[in-house]
């Protein structure tokens, strides 16, 4: 379970329906070109939190068929409705998945006893792994040391995908829990992440730009540090360019250029504007993508 993870993309149509073709290219793509280690399925990069349950479902499976048991495959089966996140890790265990993901609860302000039980009930239901999904920008919920302390007292959290720019907190983890997978979840950080000794990343640009993610990890996996921070340099010049543009739009229109059907994205999120899509080609040209 340990390397890098594409947080997979998910096409659309104008209608909000799933290319189904679409999402086994994209696939396929991740898989055979950009040579990830795993796929990281209905998280927020899939427009998780657009979706009906029978939605999601049929991601799960797709993905399941298509990947063949190449690749590493994580669940996000986070939701509000503790029903749904319940019935949808039922649903990717049968299929298979190596391990679930679940975010943690936000909107309303849970205490910390209500997202454990939360997390408690979910593994207990389905049988499963979890991997916790720790993004404070998004959800509000920042865990302490000692949250996470008694969280990983359960046997089946094996790990945590860690998308938060707290590195102290971080260094504590690892120190702490050596045997617990931790993922990196900030593709701008990746290096730092793995000067820091976390097991993997998780991120929305490696379907794009996998491959020279993987350069960044393995170069620091093997101490040349200065030279992972050159390709970071590079990659944080595209990573840069495709947040002005737009990140879904971009990384969609990308895989498009490139001859896969990556669609649109979702309502309410707005289409890529058609006059930026000179600028996506320039950077598909530019950064040999």
């Amino acid at each position: 379970m340990k390397g890098l993870f594409s947080a997979l993309l998910v096409p659309f149509d104008e209608n909000g329906q799933i290319i189904e073709q679409g999402l086994r290219d994209v696939v396929r793509f991740n898989i055979d070109v950009q040579q990830i280690d795993g796929l990281y399925v209905n998280g927020s990069s899939g427009e998780n939190f657009l979706l009906s349950t029978e939605q999601k479902k049929q991601i799960f499976q797709i993905v399941s068929e298509e990947n063949k048991g190449k690749v590493k495959l994580i669940a996000q089966v986070g939701s509000l409705n503790l029903n749904e996140a319940i019935e949808l890790g039922k649903y990717a265990t049968e299929l298979g998945y190596d391990s679930l993901s679940a975010v943690t609860p936000f909107y309303y302000k849970f205490t910390f006893q209500e997202i454990k039980a939360y997390y408690e009930t979910i593994i207990r239901e389905t049988g499963n792994d979890m991997i916790i999904y720790a993004i404070p920008a998004l959800t509000g919920v920042s865990m302490s040391m000692a949250q996470f302390d008694e969280l990983f007292q359960n046997e089946k959290i094996i790990g945590v995908k860690y998308t938060d720019g707290n590195f102290f907190l971080l260094e504590r983890l690892r120190k702490q829990y050596p045997n617990k997978l931790i993922y990196s979840g900030f593709d701008e950080m990746l290096i730092y992440g793995a000067i820091s000794g976390v097991d993997g990343a998780i991120g929305s640009t490696y379907n794009v730009n996998g491959k020279q993610a993987k350069q960044i990890w393995d170069l620091c996996q093997t101490g040349k540090v200065a030279e992972a921070y050159e390709v970071q340099h590079k990659t944080n010049d595209l990573i840069e360019k495709i947040l002005e543009l737009g990140l879904y739009q971009t990384l969609k229109e990308i895989l498009n250029v490139k001859g896969i059907q990556a669609g649109t994205v979702k309502q309410p999120m707005s289409s890529l504007d058609p006059a930026k899509k000179d600028a996506v080609k320039h950077l598909v040209e530019k950064y040999e993508l």
